[in-house]
């Protein structure tokens, strides 16, 4: 079965959604939503009309997905006579495997046969939000005991209420799956357990499940799970079911093959770029070239005159070229000379927002954001310490998605109905709604798979939305707007430019404090825990804007700071005479996760026996998402004298893994393409404008660069589940310029590697 049928033109509607935020929607902006709609629910609603408007949301979702022969129980399961079970997805499936992932996790705890079992995308729809993430993210924010105060129905308003529908953060398994799937999944098996008991007349506690039937071992009677689920649907579903112990499991933890692969190996799945409709138009677009200029002057007689094309539309910093195909658009896009401003921004380059962070940081600025403990300057300053101090710098870096944006609009009877591959339906709905002018109710979404993302589908932070919104408002034909590769990457919503001062200093081989002044648009306290037990250490962020719209990018805050300690800390273990692996392991407290994680990638590295003459070897650990992942590389130095990493280890401690195959996936993913943004991945600014134009300036590490050699291992610590996604990602950088650093005795601190080498 395709992930995404094409559907007829008579599309189904969907209901009102709240407007929504302008704040990008990483953990910070999660909280200020949350907070919002919980205020705006306290004020204004009553214990009644929560919980009345929580099962009038259930009631909603079970008319969306039920059919003839099928019994829906939630938000997230159904149940059809023939026994077939359906799980619906609040996360977009891009690639990382959540999908087959959420749906083990479900099937576990329902006792479902997992042959029986299909994972779909829920439905764009306020009935399906997310409440599960908006529980899993209170504690982050509020701490575990009021977080525990706040009633389910409460939490289901605010998530309705934000609208919370987003993939990202790692949290599909560790909020999501945790808080939402299994529960249900064990909720719908009690369900239907006392159903059958009910019908053979025996007492539950004489029932089992398994293979989607339910058994009275003593009498020799089963009933179908498809037999039952008429009666089980009309239950109430107890909000806490008794979960499985892991002794019980026979799908968590086991290495599944994702669902979604075959139908993209054969072709069959369907991405936004490939989308059609009956009479489509196909759009492209040009945008100013100075991120805040316009559009001044533009004459659209070349571009009308190239054959195929139907129509220019100008918007205030863009101008869109529509044509019968995507090649006669971009021909007459090519046609055009038109003319920008820039916005004033016309003198920024990377070198001046390296100077004006470094200014910011010198000043007497307070800080925005400061966590840490103890005497920090005073430690600095002890008797006997020896100070360190290094400035580091990471540049903006793009997603560098596989599909550039391509996003289908039709206005028809009424209604905007949208296509395309975001990681948050339910704000592609008000950001379109908003640009269209039209109510909420009247915007449909269809969500489709995504060739990547990492950070950069987020509506909050996606221009495409407005554009294909605006677009669709003036042409009577379903159009899709694609992005070239080349504008989706000068117009991208990057990874911060950061740079970042950090001081330390050791005595009888020991830290004795370690600050860190850094610079960037978002803070991470609080996201990125600071991992070593030191006497003094302090964190500062200061904030800094350049004219660039920068979002969350893989793994987030984590990649630099992941980078700077990490490299900070190699260059403490030099200073004190040290080994870098035991240095950090005697900072660290005995017995601990980390410590547990430290010692089994060095243990798999053969840390400390001798290497083959050229050959470096650097360690980093970093704690995100609430997983812990160590790695160890080898690089060596090609004959041009740049890097080539030999193998690489990867440890990592997420918990519980619950799909072994795509977790090792993932992790060795988020390595690759950290060592790929540290080796040669860099956004620089000329005059105020994006210099790279595609992938031959914007080089991604190709496989033959890639180490040949990944060890990827798991260590089951049954601690809460962490995320998957992105903590692979971060001790990569770090890992890499220690080798180098070992290897040739020159400490790079500043990103990308290869510029460095260059010079």
């Amino acid at each position: 079965m395709a992930d995404n049928p094409q559907p007829e033109l008579d599309y189904p509607q969907t209901p009102a959604a709240p407007e929504r935020s302008e704040t990008p929607p990483t953990r910070k902006g999660i909280k200020r939503r949350l907070f919002l709609a919980g205020t705006a629910l306290v004020a204004g609603g009553g214990v009644f009309a929560l919980w009345w408007a929580d099962s009038s949301a259930r009631s909603k979702a079970k008319a969306l997905v039920e059919g003839k022969g099928e019994h829906a129980f939630a938000a997230w399961v159904k149940i059809a006579e023939d026994d077939s079970v359906t799980i619906y997805s609040p996360h977009i499936d891009f690639g990382q495997g959540s999908h087959t992932a959420l749906g083990q996790m479900l099937a576990d705890e329902l006792d479902a046969a997992w042959d029986k079992v299909t994972v779909e995308q829920a439905p764009a729809d306020l009935a399906f939000a997310n409440a599960a993430l908006a529980k899993g993210f209170l504690p982050l924010m509020v701490g575990e005991t009021v977080a525990g105060l706040i009633p389910d129905a409460v939490i289901g308003m605010m998530a309705r209420a934000m609208p919370l529908q987003i993939t990202g953060g790692s949290s599909a398994i560790r909020f999501t799956g945790e808080v939402a799937m299994r529960k249900t999944g064990a909720a719908v098996r009690a369900a239907l357990v006392a159903e059958a008991a009910q019908r053979l007349g025996v007492p539950e506690r004489e029932l089992a499940t398994g293979d989607s039937r339910v058994t009275h071992a003593p009498s020799g009677r089963s009933l179908r799970y498809g037999e039952l689920a008429a009666g089980a649907a009309q239950r109430p579903l107890s909000s806490d079911p008794v979960l499985k112990t892991r002794a019980q499991w026979k799908l968590i933890g086991k290495p599944i093959p994702r669902r979604d692969i075959p139908a993209k190996v054969d072709g069959s799945a369907v991405y936004g770029i490939d989308f059609t409709l009956p009479g489509m138009r196909v759009a492209t677009i040009a945008m100013a070239p100075v991120r805040g200029g316009k559009l001044e002057s533009l004459d659209e007689a070349p571009a009308l005159a190239v054959k195929g094309v139907e129509k220019v539309v100008r918007l205030d910093d863009a101008v869109i070229v529509v044509g019968k195909g995507y090649w006669q658009a971009r021909k007459g896009l090519e046609a055009l000379a038109p003319t920008w401003s820039d916005g004033g921004h016309g003198a920024i380059s990377t070198a001046a927002i390296y100077a004006a962070q470094a200014r910011l940081r010198q000043s007497a600025q307070k800080p925005d954001n400061e966590s840490g403990s103890g005497d920090v300057e005073a430690a600095l300053s002890a008797a006997g310490a020896r100070r360190i101090e290094a400035e580091y710098r990471v540049p903006f870096l793009h997603h560098a998605m596989m599909e550039p944006f391509a996003l289908t609009g039709h206005f028809k009877d009424g209604k905007l109905h949208l296509w395309g591959g975001l990681q948050d339906p339910l704000s592609t709905r008000t950001r379109a709604a908003k640009a269209a002018g039209l109510a909420v109710e009247d915007v449909v979404f269809t969500p489709m798979i995504m060739g990547g993302g990492f950070g950069r589908r987020f509506p909050d932070l996606v221009e495409i939305i407005d554009q294909v919104a605006v677009l669709a408002m003036q042409v009577p034909y379903p159009v899709k707007l694609i992005w070239s590769r080349e504008e989706e990457l000068r117009h991208g919503t990057y990874r911060p430019q950061s740079s970042a001062l950090l001081t330390g200093a050791v005595k009888d081989g020991r830290i004795t404090a370690m600050r860190i002044d850094y610079v960037q648009s978002g803070s991470a306290e609080g996201e990125v825990p600071f991992i070593y037990d030191l006497p003094a250490v302090s964190r500062r962020h200061f904030a800094y804007r350049s004219n660039q719209i920068d979002g969350p990018w893989r793994s987030v805050n984590a990649t630099q700071l992941g980078f700077y300690t990490e490299s900070f800390i190699d260059e403490l273990a030099a200073a004190a005479g040290e080994d870098p692996y035991r240095f950090r392991r005697k900072h660290l407290p005995e017995g601990s996760r980390h410590v547990k994680v430290l010692d089994e990638v060095a243990r798999r590295a053969s840390w400390g026996t001798p290497l083959p003459a050229g050959v470096g070897r650097g360690i980093a650990i970093v704690e995100s998402f609430g997983t812990i992942v160590a790695e160890v590389v080898e690089a060596a130095l090609k004959e041009d004298g740049t890097p080539k990493v030999l193998r690489a280890w990867a440890v990592v401690d997420c918990g519980t893994t619950i799909n072994p195959l795509n977790a090792e996936a993932q992790i060795m993913g988020g390595l690759i393409m950290g060592l790929s943004s540290a080796m040669g991945e860099q956004v620089t600014l000329e005059k105020g404008a994006v210099v790279e134009r595609n992938f031959t300036d914007y080089p991604i590490l190709k496989l033959a660069d890639a180490p040949p050699v990944v060890d990827v291992h798991f260590i089951d610590s049954g601690a809460k589940t962490g995320g998957i996604g992105e903590p692979g990602l971060p001790p990569a950088s770090p890992a890499l310029v220690n080798a180098l650093a070992a290897l040739t005795g020159k400490r790079i601190r500043t990103l990308p590697v290869l510029a460095q080498a260059k010079a």
